[in-house]
């Protein structure tokens, strides 16, 4: 492919806004979970911060990268469902396990991309067992809200009508909406402690990655499923359907490498954007998809910013009550758990086997150390085999 030259002028103030926008509904939709995962594994905050520089600086490199070769607005994001998978998984395993795990995914992203593995994966993974696992791995994240709200009862009250208001009124920015009149009230009722924070610029830890069967089956596996049935299907969707028809393992094979050599500072992948990427590739970032790439520059340049403050980040999330913490993940989460049960219900062969998908990855069980999201895969592929009419063969 030969890239167009690149040119200022193609540089304007909606890709410049949409660019923007799209970094800071990224980080303020889901930096959360990041947090919230790393908090239940009991890292430091200083694991935290390589964790969130590693995703940045990659994310930043990536999609800086790729948009300049193709002058296609290319968006890469950190793994969401990933990380929400984090949450219920890292805690009991070792943090150089995690980080084995985090390396193997990785390779076996690469190799999808590198091997064409991924159209293959994704035929024999039904659309209905991908995306009732993404519902139940979220479901387990949002569903903690009503739990907070016995205790942080006004917070949460007042963020849910905002939520409600935001979405009926203004879409696009009802989750910074709920995070901002969050913080405002969090702080009136005296609940935000920034006693530790401070400026820093992130220093990036290496943690050497250990191996074991347990943590591969149980993070490793279900990560790159997530990864490729959540973010890489619907971020190659949202790229066509603007018109951007590029090759889609280079793609993925760039970002497996990219995660592969994060992975020991941390980085659990990096993929393609569905949501921030759909604000930079549509008509809203300029009228000529030509110059739309500026957006996904725009963004990248963002990301690299926000890694160099990871430190500053971590430490400014980590002031806030946990209930705070909590809502925001659970209602920027709403929409990707009823679009993943939709999905997922669909077909009638296959909804009594997405059902049981979602309700055993939903369930959080442990069984022969591993966790839930891989016996969801298990259970659901077995159930779609048992049950699902044959068809005649024909004479």
């Amino acid at each position: 492919m030969t890239a167009a030259p690149l040119k200022l002028s193609d540089l304007s103030v909606s890709t410049t806004v949409a660019g923007l926008i799209a970094m800071l509904t990224g980080y303020t939709s889901s930096l959360v979970l990041m947090i919230q995962a790393g908090q239940a594994a009991h890292l430091t905050d200083a694991q935290i911060s390589s964790w969130i520089w590693a995703l940045s600086i990659g994310m930043g490199v990536t999609t800086l990268g790729l948009s300049l070769l193709m002058r296609v607005p290319i968006v890469i994001a950190w793994s969401t469902p990933g990380a929400a998978l984090l949450i219920a998984s890292l805690p009991g395993v070792p943090y150089p396990e995690a980080i084995g795990a985090f390396l193997m995914a990785a390779l076996l992203m690469t190799a999808a991309g590198l091997t064409g593995w991924f159209d293959k994966l994704m035929k024999a993974l039904p659309a209905s067992i991908a995306s009732a696992l993404l519902a139940g791995i979220l479901f387990r994240i949002s569903v903690d809200v009503f739990v907070q709200a016995q205790h942080q009862t006004l917070l949460l009250l007042v963020m849910f009508a905002v939520y409600l208001f935001g979405r009926r009124w203004w879409p696009r920015y009802a989750v910074p909406g709920v995070l901002v009149i969050g913080v405002a009230l969090a702080g009136v009722l005296g609940q935000l402690h920034f006693e530790q924070f401070h400026f820093a610029v992130t220093m990036p830890v290496w943690t050497a990655p250990a191996f074991s069967v347990s943590a591969f089956v149980s993070i490793a596996v279900p990560l790159f499923i997530v990864a490729l049935a959540s973010q890489n299907i619907p971020g190659l969707a949202v790229l066509r359907a603007d018109g951007y028809h590029v090759p889609a393992s280079p793609l993925i094979a760039v970002t497996g490498v990219a995660s592969a050599i994060l992975a020991p500072f941390g980085s659990h992948g990096i993929n393609l954007a569905a949501i921030t990427a759909a604000i930079c590739t549509g008509p809203q970032a300029d009228a000529d998809p030509r110059r739309r790439y500026m957006a996904a520059v725009v963004c990248g340049i963002g990301y690299l910013v926000m890694g160099i403050m990871a430190a500053s980040i971590a430490a400014l999330f980590a002031a806030f009550p946990k209930a705070l913490v909590v809502a925001v993940a659970a209602f920027a989460l709403l929409g990707s758990i009823a679009n993943g049960l939709t999905v997922a219900m669909q077909t009638p062969v296959e909804r009594e086997s997405a059902l049981l998908t979602f309700m055993i990855t939903a369930s959080g069980m442990t069984l022969a150390g591993v966790g839930s999201a891989f016996w969801g895969v298990v259970g659901g592929m077995l159930a779609l085999l048992v049950l699902k009419p044959r068809e005649p063969k024909s004479a």
